[in-house]
């Protein structure tokens, strides 16, 4: 299954619907505010797409309870958006995605978002496991003073911790530092402690890796990258963070912090199914479409784009 960007279903509005009904309920339709399955879709123009549940009597779309709940974007839009970030290794800048569908920039960014709030994983088992080696390091993410004209100070850094099975999957999380506390919060929860840790030299790892099945070390600031014929590195978790960066210096050039998980998320997502084709990426993003609906809070008022 290949990203055929001539399919009709990215130019035909009533194609994209039956084809993301299909993908929603593949053995029918069913309510999504009671569950009931005693439902029928709707006649008439003003009705277009709707069904009518026969027991809550609530009336539903393909897009309720999803992503793309009170969006005005055709969905064939919403099809070919996710099936380019689907496919774009280092990541679909909003402004890009905004000439190509010939949106909004304030809606194009909003549209991204929602689509990294599907690719977040849902119910994952813990890294690892008996003889399994799981990685960790860390990284910063942000600017250099000597890289603004005008700077005062050094733009603040965001530090990222990612986790990856080695030849397996990665969880990336935003952390507020690198202190044995902070590692030990997420690392024991997210990997399992039958797993052999890999590190660098970074002391805060030394009393976690106690709480493994064995952990070992790499001495970078000795030029130390491997060590145990191969055994004993942290090169995967550098490659996450290589890819990464290539997305944010290519790509999006600025990553605000608020917004900084869900862009680890697409990014382990993508890493996690880089054996299948991107085709098969995208459709997996629309599975996790359902569920995720997204808004924004303003002061005053809700945002919905």
């Amino acid at each position: 299954m290949t990203c055929d960007l001539a399919n009709p279903i990215f130019t035909d509005e009533a194609k994209a619907t039956v084809h993301m009904e299909a993908d929603r309920w593949p053995h029918g339709a069913y309510c999504p505010h009671c569950g009931s399955l005693n439902v029928h879709k709707m006649a008439g123009k003003t009705q277009a797409g709707m069904f009518l549940c026969n027991d809550c009597r609530e009336k539903f779309t393909v897009r309720t309870g999803s992503i793309f709940e009170r969006s005005h974007i055709p969905l064939r839009k919403w099809l070919l958006a996710t099936h380019l970030m689907a496919a774009s290794k280092k990541g679909m800048s909003a402004l890009q995605l905004s000439r190509m569908l010939g949106l909004p920039y304030k809606t194009a960014w909003f549209l991204c978002h929602r689509i990294r709030e599907s690719m977040k994983p849902t119910g994952a088992a813990p890294l690892g496991g008996q003889n399994c080696v799981v990685e960790a390091d860390e990284t910063l993410f942000g600017g250099k003073k000597k890289n603004r004209a005008f700077a005062k100070k050094e733009p603040k850094k965001h530090t990222v911790l990612t986790l990856v099975e080695r030849d397996g999957q990665s969880r990336s999380f935003h952390i507020a530092n690198v202190k044995a506390k902070t590692l030990r919060e997420t690392i024991v929860k997210v990997a399992s402690r039958k797993s052999y840790l890999a590190t660098d030299e970074l002391a805060s790892y030394e009393a976690i890796g106690k709480e493994f099945s064995g952990h070992g070390a790499v001495n970078h600031s000795a030029d130390e990258y491997v060590r145990l014929g191969g055994f004993i590195h942290v090169n995967t978790a550098e490659c996450r963070f290589s890819l990464m960066k290539r997305a944010v210096f290519g790509t999006h050039h600025s990553i605000s912090e608020a917004h900084l998980p869900r862009y680890l998320a697409e990014w382990d997502f993508k890493w996690n199914t880089r054996n299948i084709t991107d085709g098969e990426r995208a459709a997996l993003a629309l599975k996790g479409a359902e569920g995720r609906r997204l808004t924004y809070h303003g002061p005053d008022r809700t945002t919905h784009a």
